[in-house]
C-alpha cells in the first residue's frame, strides 16, 4: 500500500534486501529528487528507497533543515555501516512508512557509514548520539528489510502493532507522529 508515494507497512517491499546500486543513471537521478520531495513534504528526516517502492540500495537524509531554504539532503548510494560502538541508547524513533507511531529503539551510539554520493565519490559519514546517528542507521536496515518493528522484543511489537493499527484506523497519514 502507498500513501502520498510512501510505502506503507506492511507491504513486503518493506522487508526485501535491496540490490546495489551499479550505476549512476539520470533515472537514479530523477529517483532522488523524487525521494527529496516525497521527504520534504512529509516533513520527514530520512528516507530510504524501498520506501518509495524502489528495492536498490539509497537512502537520503536531512536531520537539521528548518525549511525549503536549507533543506539539502545527502544522498548515501550502498551504504554500509563500517563501525559501530557496543553501547546501545535508546531513542524514539519515527518512520514515515509506519505513520502516527513511535517506538522507543535501541541502537549503537556511535556509528561510521561509508557510501557514494551522487557524483560517485565514496564519503565517510559520522555520528555519536544524536539523530543523524540514529537516522542513518534506520534508513540503512530498512536496505535490508528491517522495520522499526524488528528491533523491537516481541512483547514491544505486539503492542506496538496494535498501536499503530489503531493509528492507521484514526487516519494517520506518512509525517504523523503520536
Amino acid at each position: 500500500m502507498e500513501m502520498n508515494d510512501i510505502v506503507i507497512s506492511p507491504d513486503p517491499r518493506l522487508r526485501q534486501e535491496c540490490a546495489p546500486v551499479e550505476e549512476i543513471t539520470p533515472e537514479l537521478r530523477e529517483l532522488v529528487e523524487r525521494m527529496e520531495r516525497d521527504m520534504f513534504e512529509s516533513e520527514g528526516c530520512g528516507l530510504a528507497a524501498p520506501q518509495v517502492g524502489e528495492l536498490i540500495q539509497l537512502v537520503i537524509i536531512d536531520v537539521d533543515y528548518t525549511s525549503a531554504d536549507d533543506y539539502d539532503p545527502y544522498v548515501l548510494i550502498n551504504p554500509v555501516i563500517v563501525e559501530q560502538s557496543d553501547r546501545l541508547v535508546p531513542f524514539n524513533e519515527g518512520c514515515l512508512s509506519i505513520p502516527g507511531l513511535t517506538c522507543e529503539i535501541r541502537r549503537p551510539d556511535h556509528v561510521v557509514v561509508e557510501a557514494e554520493n551522487l557524483d560517485g565519490d565514496l564519503m565517510r559519514y559520522e555520528a555519536s548520539g544524536d539523530l543523524m546517528c540514529v537516522c542513518l542507521q534506520h534508513e540503512i536496515d530498512h536496505l535490508h528489510g528491517i522495520t522499526m518493528f524488528e528491533r523491537l522484543s516481541p512483547k514491544d511489537r505486539m503492542h506496538a502493532m496494535r498501536r499503530y493499527q489503531d493509528a492507521l484506523s484514526r487516519g494517520a497519514k506518512p509525517g504523523d507522529t503520536e
